[in-house]
């Protein structure tokens, strides 16, 4: 319908009321008059119509007006970034003044004033508030209950209603429901009273329900674990190729209780190596319309955070019968590969299996026997195997950077709490030998189970896609670092993975290496689940999936589903590829949404954390490096990838300027500034856990040396 609307006003000075537009259309049903209205109300809102006050539609030609969703910064100022298919544009600055109401992730009309480098405008109306659920805390304002919003974006004033605040008192963290808008606020609902402020863990909660991350599972969940078994029977194993006389084991961290991955090794007569991994078969216990299955689809994941896991599936499952537990059969997706001296496939199969794994190793005392060559207590039968898997490992990953692996060498800081869940330690996560080496084996199986589907060209299948970086944003790196005297050579256009790689390699020796490899990631797409495959820019994949952790992510449980249905019980029907190409857009859509708000949970709760154990350090000094320089200051990060901010008023010792050409910040008396890369000594100034930000200030006495320079 929109198309033929937009042809009556391919005269840009024709104006029509609703019923001439619905003469001129044919229309003469009332549902078809009310689907007329609908659009024109979407129309107008995607500004391809303009309703007048005389009560006619016109053609919308007005350039300055657009749309967008506003990004709220923590100030008297916010961003609008346009959304609409209209010539691009920069995020327009919009001043508290000019919001007219609008707040952190409404869409908005907004007239840009002006058109340059910084463009700035005006909200003229707000089309959509998708809020409707928020977390805070409850206070309490001439004698009413309120609830102040934990996200600060969030200008709002919230009144609880009396008859629905499930007693909640001042000091409870709650998730609330907005209701209907009163003249100075909203009215709200309690839907669940998370815990008082100061009590242990409500900290993580309350970001956890934020993101709308489920922490219980449900009656009929409770109900049909009932029906698991706690072990295998015999029954179940009938059918399956039995490998429990295999030397097959586990190596995960040290405090990992769901084990999803085993893996056995063999050098074969003809030079060449058989490597199993196997994957735990959830699929045969999460079946679809139960609940179970419901629910593990509806959280798509599950979310590790500082002081606790949110399971996907339930302990009894996720801790207990699915996981790989040492010296106890288990029902697995065996994946056997035979690859030769370069790492090529010569030959797999893909089949259910019964396994009992030997030893639960942990990536600690692996990495001792493979970087040290000392040898733990219970591991020395399984060396040799460990030795032959580093050997295969090594010949994989020169494998995957020759045809175009990209390795950001991103360091990752692991948060230590107490028993009360407090931080007392940040520290880097080491990941050595071990971890490479598991990393490399279940990329290989993911490919290998990805490339085996993909062959049966008519079967829909959920894929692991990541899409080239554009050109503008590389284009904006190499000037970035152009600008801290790095002149990098190479080809920058039609870029391919290889080219990424050589980036890399030429900053390899900077000081800023970290900076830049951080800077480089951000350039490249998320990685995301897809019927379609366009293969993986990242590993230099064509093909792939996840197949390797169905306990912990649902397409993964996914993809053993369906080579249950496709593979082992041979079902590949009209019926059944129909059943599927309407399923499983659905699917990897959800899940990649679930993905991200897991990430963005896990990254806040890490900010948080990280401002808590500073608190306890206000006034310490510590060095660090500048990693990010803004018109704001700079922010500062130290070893454990603590980040701070130095603002710019707080660099008192002379009048600094943001150079956005150089991105640097230039003195009036010290002209060379502050560059990335610079390192300083700076020291504790604040520390706000509620909001996750940490200040620092310059250590003068320290730095006089580097301030003459």
């Amino acid at each position: 319908m929109k198309e033929n609307i937009l042809g009556l006003f391919k005269d840009n000075n024709k104006a029509l009321t609703t019923i001439e537009i619905n003469d001129a259309l044919g229309l003469t049903t009332v549902e078809e008059l009310r689907e007329l209205e609908e659009t024109l109300i979407e129309m107008e809102n995607n500004l391809e119509l303009r309703h007048t006050n005389k009560g006619k539609y016109v053609k919308h030609d007005d350039e300055l007006e657009r749309v967008g969703i506003v990004l709220s910064a923590k100030g008297d100022y916010a961003f609008v970034k346009i959304t609409d298919d209209k010539t691009p544009l920069k995020d327009v600055f919009i001043h508290a003044s000019n919001l007219n109401g609008a707040i952190h992730g409404d869409t908005v009309v907004v007239r840009v004033n002006k058109i340059e480098d910084r463009p700035d405008g005006v909200v003229e109306r707000i089309l959509k508030r998708d809020l409707m659920n928020l977390v805070g805390e409850v206070s309490e304002i001439n004698n009413r209950l309120v609830v102040i919003p934990d996200d600060p974006k969030i200008k709002l004033t919230i009144y609880i209603d009396k008859e629905k605040s499930m007693n909640a008192m001042p000091g409870h963290k709650v998730l609330v429901r907005l209701l209907n808008k009163q003249e100075d606020g909203y009215n709200s609902e309690v839907l669940t009273i998370i815990g008082h402020k100061n009590d242990p863990g409500v900290d993580i909660l309350s970001i956890v329900y934020k993101y709308g991350i489920e922490v219980d599972f449900n009656d009929q969940v409770k109900e049909e674990l009932n029906s698991i078994p706690d072990s295998v029977s015999e029954e179940e194993i009938v059918g399956r190729t039995d490998l429990r006389d295999e030397v097959i084991f586990t190596i995960d961290g040290d405090d990992t209780k769901d084990i999803d991955d085993a893996i056995s090794i063999e050098k074969l007569e003809n030079g060449n190596y058989k490597l199993g991994v196997h994957i735990a078969d959830v699929s045969y216990y999460v079946k679809e319309k139960t609940a179970l299955y419901e629910t593990a689809m509806d959280r798509g994941t599950s979310v590790y955070l500082a002081d606790r896991v949110i399971p996907m599936l339930p302990h009894k499952l996720s801790n207990g019968i699915c996981s790989l537990n040492p010296n106890v059969d288990r029902l697995a997706i065996s994946c056997i590969m035979e690859i030769d001296s370069n790492g090529k496939l010569v030959s797999h199969d893909i089949f259910e299996s019964v396994i009992k794994s030997r030893i639960q190793m942990t990536y600690k005392k692996v990495n001792k026997i493979l970087e040290e060559d000392i040898v733990p207590e219970g591991y020395e039968p399984f060396v040799d195997k460990l030795k032959l898997m580093q050997e295969l490992a090594d010949i994989l990953r020169k494998m995957k950077i020759k045809r175009g692996y990209i390795d950001f060498d991103i360091d990752e800081s692991k948060i230590i709490v107490d028993d009360t869940g407090k931080a007392i330690d940040v520290t880097l996560r080491n990941r050595g030998t071990g971890e490479k080496l598991i990393e490399d084996f279940m990329i290989m199986a993911n490919e290998t189970v990805a490339e085996h589907i993909a062959a049966y060209e008519f079967l829909p299948f959920i894929y692991r896609i990541h899409g080239e970086p554009s050109e503008e944003k590389i284009t904006q790196f190499i000037n970035y670092v152009s600008a801290c005297g790095y002149k990098l050579t190479g080809k920058f256009k039609d870029i391919k993975p290889s080219d990424m790689q050589n980036i890399l390699s030429q900053l390899k020796d900077a000081k800023e290496f970290s900076i830049f490899s951080n800077l480089l990631l951000r350039c490249m797409q998320k990685a995301v689940y897809d019927t379609n495959n366009i293969g993986h820019f990242g590993l230099g994949s064509r093909c792939y999936t996840h197949f390797t952790s169905p306990i912990r992510r649902f397409p993964d449980t996914t993809v053993h589903r369906l080579l249950r249905k496709y593979l082992f019980n041979g079902k590949m029907d009209n019926d059944t590829i129909r059943y599927e190409e309407l399923n499983l857009p659905y699917i990897a859509e959800h899940s990649s949404k679930k993905e991200r708000d897991s990430v963005d949970c896990e990254r806040e709760v890490d900010d948080m954390k990280k401002a808590e154990y500073m608190s306890d350090h206000i006034g310490e000094v510590f060095s660090g490096m500048v990693s990010s320089i803004t018109n704001r200051g700079m922010y500062v990060s130290l070893p454990n990838l603590i980040e701070g901010l130095i603002k710019l008023e707080d660099l008192t010792e002379d009048n600094y300027t943001f150079d956005e050409s150089t991105i640097s910040l230039i003195g009036k008396k010290n002209k060379r500034g502050y560059h990335l890369g610079d390192e300083l000594e700076v020291i504790v100034k604040d520390a706000r856990k509620e909001v996750g930000e940490i200040d620092f200030v310059i250590n003068n006495e320290a730095n006089k040396i580097y301030l003459k320079r």
